[in-house]
């Protein structure tokens, strides 16, 4: 469940790089792009924060983005999750923290800040994806401040599970002498294929605008 009032999205970057927090159950699989199976899979989604969007900084009105116009900037951390996988719909709560800091400590101040919630499949294309926000109160004097925030998302249990046929392929006993013995699953392009259409990621991040998003770009 969010925590504070939806709106359109503002900008999510189509190429991302994530820190992923995921989570692993017995009897799944994980395969790796080019290496094969790898570690145990699960229908939940990783979770992770795209690169660039888990920090946001404002300027003071009418100043320029220079170091002494800056108001406020903050961070999302403590990135974690659970996750239900036990019926059709697969359930995913993702949890973090929100650490603030203000330039001007005088008076006690809220600060609103949007963040986006979105699921991805395959890498790349969205799913789902949502805003909400999360306010930061200053006391009086106060230089940091935070809060938490929560987003939660659904997946097909049905889509994000490999077919009967993939899985056999994978997992297979391949015995020294046989043609694929030394092959890698995933160099059928089918196999890979398949993988990717089961592997959803549930991204988490700061709802920036345009030029929020370059200036942490090119900071």
């Amino acid at each position: 469940m969010f925590q504070g009032s939806f709106r359109p999205a503002v900008f999510l970057p189509a190429a991302v790089s994530l820190a992923l927090v995921g989570c692993a159950k017995q009897g799944e699989l994980v395969v790796g792009q080019g290496v094969g199976i790898t570690a145990l899979r699960t229908k939940c989604p990783a979770v992770g924060i795209p690169d660039y969007t888990g920090d946001i900084t404002l300027f003071r009105q009418g100043g320029q983005q220079l170091s002494s116009d800056i108001d406020v900037t903050a961070n999302i951390t403590n990135l974690r999750s659970t996750c239900n996988d036990t019926g059709e719909r697969v359930y995913s709560e993702a949890s973090f923290d929100v650490f603030a800091r203000r330039a001007d400590t005088r008076g006690a101040r809220q600060v609103s800040l949007p963040y986006f919630v979105t699921v991805l499949r395959g890498g790349s294309a969205v799913v789902t994806k949502q805003v909400g926000a999360v306010t930061i109160a200053f006391a009086d004097g106060q230089e940091r401040a935070r809060a938490s925030a929560r987003a939660g998302s659904y997946v097909n249990a049905a889509e994000a599970t490999l077919p009967d046929d993939i899985r056999e392929q994978i997992t297979r006993e391949r015995k020294a002498g046989d043609p694929d013995a030394a092959v890698d699953p995933l160099a059928d392009p089918a196999v890979r294929a398949a993988v990717q259409r089961a592997t959803f990621e549930m991204l988490v991040g700061f709802n920036l605008t345009q030029q929020q998003l370059a200036y942490n770009v090119t900071r």
